[in-house]
């Protein structure tokens, strides 16, 4: 939809489709959807048409979204029984996990726009179970090198759901935004 709210246009047919990710030539849209029972990620031109699927691991995958040079979709997955960070070529070959933490569930992961970092939002395995992200708990944003790495957790806070859903990177790749529920 344009900025005036003109000329609103249905992208996919089917639901439920969950909006994360814009490819950066503007031409590819990249989204996590439930189809028979299995979530997964999918990606669509911005005119709609065919879907693409491009995972199939059994489980949730969810939170794709796209380096600033195109050639990777950052993405999330429960597929090894805990939620992790992963990392696939556009067109959903080459998916490698990048972070292996056993005591977090680990979501969304957010690469900067010089693609040398990421941020994600890390729940406490032992408060939720790997393929949900709640309101109202202790979390972590945590950081790994782009090509992976040791994570590092950069705070702790009281959040969740809605506090890192999207990429909050500002353009210099030096700060990003969240959401803290805390009260003061």
């Amino acid at each position: 939809v344009p900025f005036d709210g003109s000329g609103v246009q249905l992208v996919t047919e089917k639901e439920p489709s969950y909006l994360h990710g814009w490819s950066p030539d503007g031409r590819t849209l990249a989204y996590c959807a439930e189809r028979g029972g299995e979530w997964d990620v999918y990606t669509i031109d911005i005119n709609g048409g065919e879907e693409t699927r491009l995972t199939d691991a059994q489980g949730l995958n969810d939170g794709p979204e796209y380096s600033a040079d195109g050639k990777y979709i950052w993405f999330n997955s429960v597929r090894t029984g805990r939620m992790q960070i992963w990392r696939m070529k556009a067109d959903g070959s080459d998916q490698t996990q990048m972070t292996f933490d056993e005591e977090m569930n680990s979501w969304f992961g957010h690469i900067s726009p010089d693609m040398k970092k990421v941020v994600y939002i890390a729940y406490y395995a032992k408060d939720i179970e790997a393929g949900l992200h709640l309101p109202d708990l202790n979390v972590e944003i945590r950081m790994i090198p782009a090509e992976g790495g040791e994570e590092k957790t950069l705070l702790k806070f009281f959040g969740g759901q809605g506090s890192m859903n999207v990429n909050s990177w500002a353009p210099d790749s030096n700060r990003f935004a969240y959401v803290s529920y805390s009260v003061n």
